[in-house]
């Protein structure tokens, strides 16, 4: 355990921000699968859910949880899953 209080403080901010970026992964990652079970079931992927994946992807990028290559690499893997002639 940290003995300096500003070391102390880090610890919380960073026990803090851990368990928010793990929900926040969860929560894109549950988005995805959704999208992909979908599709294996060829049911129809509406532009709600397919805008709702990508509002997730983005923001997880943004937090700086996923790198923005990787974001742009998934919306285009799950635009493939929707138009797969594209």
């Amino acid at each position: 355990m940290p003995i300096i209080k500003s070391a102390q403080k880090k610890l919380r901010q960073d026990i803090r921000n851990r368990e928010q970026n793990r929900i926040f992964r969860e929560k894109y990652k549950h988005a995805l699968v959704v999208l992909r079970r979908k599709a294996e079931k060829k049911l129809k992927i509406t532009e709600k859910d397919l805008a709702g994946a990508f509002t997730l992807i983005d923001k997880t990028a943004k937090r700086g949880i996923i790198h923005p290559n990787k974001a742009a690499r998934l919306k285009s893997r799950v635009s493939k899953l929707v138009n797969p002639k594209a």
